[in-house]
């Protein structure tokens, strides 16, 4: 462990905190209505410990073959978190990644979510899911794209072993992030009236967090601000 990383995580930690907390306060809401997510992507379990010990109770990864061991690795250490799978999911991970996630932030697709029910027989309970939605049209950075967003999200709630929760989105970079996230909120309201338990959006990130909650965003993922600048991928 890095010296003295407990007190860099802390305050970071409480400067996220309080981005929140004036965003919330700014748009009218209760700053408890929004959930902060650690991303943790190439960070050591021992930060996702840490976290824990001061208060972090979520966690995202994007990717399984980091994701899988880090979540054993952080429960032998202590953490008591709940996962978030943010990232692009090929079918064939879906049963490792439903063996940790408690959250899968990424379905995009009817069949990934039928690999993703399939998988979730073995779970104590049922997965949790968000259906990833492509704001500008562009599926190449995941993303349902226009009515599979509905078709999509019926394949969830249809399924035995998942939960339709809500929606997640990124923001376009060459989008003004108010414009995406209104578009998101437009979007939820539609589908909260059919699914009236899917009424989560996560979306926000270091950059744009209080665009996201400006529009009804209940979670944030938050990365840089909160654990700094990433090292290259492995």
């Amino acid at each position: 462990m890095v010296p003295g990383r407990r007190d860099q995580l802390a305050a970071s930690l409480a400067e996220v905190r309080e981005r929140i907390a004036r965003a919330c306060a700014s748009a009218g809401r209760p700053a408890g209505q929004v959930t902060l997510v650690a991303v943790t992507k190439t960070y050591p379990a021992s930060d996702v410990v840490l976290l824990s010990e001061l208060g972090v109770t979520d966690v995202g990864e994007n990717r399984d073959q980091e994701a899988a061991p880090k979540a054993l690795a952080a429960a032998a250490g202590g953490a008591k978190v709940r996962w978030h799978f943010v990232g692009q999911l090929q079918r064939n991970k879906a049963k490792s990644v439903a063996a940790y996630a408690d959250v899968v932030e990424s379905v995009d697709s009817a069949r990934l979510a039928e690999a993703l029910d399939r998988a979730a027989v073995l779970r104590a309970g049922p997965l949790s899911v968000l259906i990833q939605v492509s704001i500008d049209g562009d599926p190449a950075r995941g993303g349902t794209v226009g009515d599979d967003l509905w078709r999509v999200s019926d394949t969830v709630a249809a399924a035995g072993h998942l939960r339709l929760r809500g929606l997640m989105a990124v923001a376009p970079m060459d989008w003004d992030p108010d414009r995406a996230f209104e578009r998101l909120a437009g979007l939820s309201e539609r589908l909260v009236k059919a699914h009236p338990e899917a009424a989560a959006i996560s979306a926000g990130m270091s950059g744009d967090l209080e665009a996201a909650v400006r529009h009804g965003a209940t979670h944030v993922r938050i990365g840089t601000s909160l654990l700094g600048m990433r090292n290259q991928l492995r």
